[in-house]
Protein backbone atom coordinates (compact mmCIF):
# COMPACT_ATOMS: atom_id res chain seq x y z
CA UNK A 1 0.00 0.00 0.00
CA UNK A 2 1.47 3.34 -1.04
CA UNK A 3 1.49 6.22 1.42
CA UNK A 4 -0.29 9.45 0.58
CA UNK A 5 1.88 12.38 -0.48
CA UNK A 6 0.26 15.79 -0.84
CA UNK A 7 0.54 17.89 -3.98
CA UNK A 8 2.55 20.43 -2.04
CA UNK A 9 5.09 17.81 -0.95
CA UNK A 10 5.38 16.55 -4.51
CA UNK A 11 5.86 20.11 -5.77
CA UNK A 12 8.55 20.84 -3.18
CA UNK A 13 10.43 17.62 -3.98
CA UNK A 14 10.42 18.44 -7.69
CA UNK A 15 11.33 22.09 -7.12
CA UNK A 16 14.27 21.21 -4.84
CA UNK A 17 15.46 18.66 -7.39
CA UNK A 18 15.48 21.42 -10.03
CA UNK A 19 17.05 24.01 -7.67
CA UNK A 20 19.66 22.19 -5.54
CA UNK A 21 21.26 25.50 -4.46
CA UNK A 22 18.21 26.23 -2.32
CA UNK A 23 19.18 23.45 0.09
CA UNK A 24 22.22 25.49 1.16
CA UNK A 25 20.00 28.54 1.65
CA UNK A 26 17.62 26.49 3.80
CA UNK A 27 20.49 25.20 5.93
CA UNK A 28 21.96 28.66 6.45
CA UNK A 29 18.55 29.95 7.54
CA UNK A 30 18.17 27.09 9.97
CA UNK A 31 21.64 27.73 11.38
CA UNK A 32 20.78 31.40 11.85
CA UNK A 33 17.60 30.79 13.85
CA UNK A 34 17.82 27.31 15.39
CA UNK A 35 21.28 25.76 15.51
CA UNK A 36 22.95 27.67 18.32
CA UNK A 37 26.44 26.97 19.61
CA UNK A 38 26.79 26.12 23.30
CA UNK A 39 27.34 29.10 25.59
CA UNK A 40 30.79 29.75 26.99
CA UNK A 41 31.08 29.96 30.78
CA UNK A 42 31.46 33.76 30.52
CA UNK A 43 28.31 34.07 28.41
CA UNK A 44 26.41 31.79 30.76
CA UNK A 45 27.45 33.88 33.78
CA UNK A 46 26.54 37.16 32.03
CA UNK A 47 23.12 35.73 31.11
CA UNK A 48 22.52 34.57 34.69
CA UNK A 49 23.52 37.96 36.12
CA UNK A 50 21.31 39.90 33.71
CA UNK A 51 18.09 38.13 34.71
CA UNK A 52 15.42 40.27 36.31
CA UNK A 53 13.07 38.60 38.81
CA UNK A 54 9.59 38.22 37.37
CA UNK A 55 6.62 39.37 39.44
CA UNK A 56 3.95 36.83 40.15
CA UNK A 57 0.78 37.15 38.11
CA UNK A 58 -2.30 37.91 40.14
CA UNK A 59 -5.95 37.93 39.25
CA UNK A 60 -7.73 41.22 39.79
Amino acid sequence: MAQYESEHTQFMREWLAQHPEETAVQQSGRALWWDKAPLTPEERQRLQESRVPQKAYYYS
